[in-house]
Formats: C-alpha cells, sequence, structure tokens
C-alpha cells in the first residue's frame, strides 16, 4: 500500500567522485509534514535526473512540491503544484547537513572521496537505506 503525501520538499546535494570536476548530485524528496524520505537518486545535475526522481514519487500522488528555483525544477514541475522559496525547504536542507556530517565523501573539502561513480553510490545509497528507512546493511 502506498501511502498518499500532500506535500513534499526536493532538493540536490553536490559531491563529486575523485576529482570535483567530476560531480555526483544527490536528488532527494521528502515528506514535508514528516520529513520522511520518499526517494533519492545519485545521477548528474541534469534535467533527466529529476525526471528519474519524479517516476519515483509519482505513487505518492503528491499535490505541492516545495524547491529552491534551480532551473529543472521550473522547467518540469507543473507551476500550480509547485512553490520556490527556502521558507519550506528548511527540513530538507537539515537533511543535507545530517548527511554531510555522517557521509565524509559528501562533505564540501575533504580527503575522504570515492575513486568511483560504482562505489560513491553505494555508499551514499546504503547509509541512506539504514539510516532513512530503517533497511539492514
Amino acid at each position: 500500500m502506498v501511502v498518499k503525501v500532500e506535500e513534499a520538499e526536493m532538493d540536490e546535494m553536490w559531491s563529486f567522485v575523485q576529482s570535483k570536476k567530476q560531480q555526483r548530485w544527490l536528488w532527494h524528496a521528502i515528506d514535508h509534514r514528516t520529513g520522511t524520505v520518499l526517494a533519492y537518486v545519485l545521477a548528474p545535475h541534469e534535467d533527466a535526473a529529476l525526471k528519474e526522481l519524479q517516476q519515483l514519487l509519482a505513487p505518492f500522488a503528491i499535490k505541492r512540491f516545495y524547491t529552491d528555483s534551480w532551473g529543472a525544477y521550473l522547467r518540469l514541475l507543473e507551476a500550480q503544484k509547485h512553490t520556490v522559496g527556502k521558507a519550506n525547504t528548511q527540513r530538507i536542507e537539515r537533511k543535507h547537513l545530517t548527511l554531510r556530517t555522517r557521509v565524509r565523501r559528501l562533505a564540501r573539502k575533504t580527503i575522504c572521496f570515492s575513486k568511483s561513480i560504482w562505489l560513491h553510490d553505494v555508499v551514499i545509497g546504503l547509509f541512506i537505506n539504514r539510516y532513512e528507512f530503517g533497511r539492514a546493511v
């Protein structure tokens, strides 16, 4: 059974693999009311990543999205279902801080980095699955 979610916050978070030139982004969405992670995607900073996240969120029948003003959100989300601004994205920004603190690969300045995209995605995915979804690793 899929739970209906009225409102969701969506945002993306920057990291890198091997060098800062090879960027990797964590796209995720949370329930605005409870802060529960609904879905996430690890991908480049492109519209295709947001489309993939939207497909994962489709079963939730979300009525309102809260985001920042990045172009993909403006292009791909329906204007009547979309609110831009920092006032409604505080929970997801807090999750970013938690992730950056607990997963060193997401820190902006670090000596702990991934050498492959696969390993980068696995480490972050395992942490999210354990921390957010309570799944054993």
